[in-house]
Parts: structure tokens; sequence; C-alpha cells
């Protein structure tokens, strides 16, 4: 099974998505993230996943189009910008999507910015966990 994650520029909530579908789907899936840009992997989305004990401190931050090659079984955007942007992909992939709010985009204390990170974190956290249990282990029962 295929899953690809959409955001705009693939640095933060498909960065975070894709470190929890890794670890909630373990080798059931094959989890890509990309961007219909890249902005590189934001060093505070590494940071807050790795309070989590989940390292994606080795992601590249990818184009879409690296991925048009991959018949994917499931494509989930994770912000209106590249659900917008990006309304048609080839294949036969059922589309998900869910605006997570963009923690980067939050200016003031560190404790203010932290507790964004925090807060969408933990969101991405629990649709993945429920997306596993009811697309990728349904799947192969």
């Amino acid at each position: 099974m295929n899953i690809l994650v959409l955001c705009t520029g693939n640095s933060c909530r498909s960065q975070m998505a894709e470190g929890y579908l890794k670890y909630f789907a373990k080798n059931n899936a094959t989890i890509f993230s990309a961007g219909v840009e890249t902005h590189g992997v934001n060093p505070k989305a590494i940071a807050i996943m790795k309070e989590d004990n989940i390292d994606i401190s080795n992601h590249t931050s990818n184009n879409l189009e690296e991925y048009l090659d991959i018949e994917f079984d499931y494509i989930l955007t994770v912000c209106d910008n590249a659900k917008e942007r990006c309304p048609f992909f080839p294949g036969k992939a059922e589309r998900l999507h869910y605006n997570f709010f963009d923690p980067s985009k939050v200016e003031g204390s560190k404790e203010e910015i932290h507790a964004a990170f925090t807060k969408t974190r933990n969101q991405i956290k629990e649709y993945c966990k429920d997306f596993v249990e009811n697309s990728v282990v349904k799947s192969i029962s």
C-alpha cells in the first residue's frame, strides 16, 4: 500500500504526518510526503516530533512531481492550499483531506510557538493513528 501526504511546502505538517504514518503503519504501508513547492524540513517540526520520540531529521522536502509515476492507494492533503493547487493526481487513489493549522505561521514568544507546534503535532498524531487503524490495518486483515 502506497500513501502520499501532500502539503504546500512539504516542510512541517506533511513531514509530521509522514513520521506518524510510518510509526503507526509499521511495514504495512510505504509512506511518501511531498509539496506543491519545497521549502525544506522545518527545524521546529523536527524538534517537536523528537519530543514524542519520532525522528524525522533524515526526511527531505520533495516536490509532488517526483511521485507522478507511483500508484498511490491514498493521497492525504493536510492543508487547504495543497488541496486547491493539486486538484488532480493521476491514478485511482482515494483522496482524503484535513486542513491542519500551520504552526510555522505563528509569531510570538518561544512558548506560544512551541504550544502551536505541540497542538498541531498532537492533532496530526491522532488523525494518523485513526487513519492507519481504519484504512491500513483493515485492508491487510
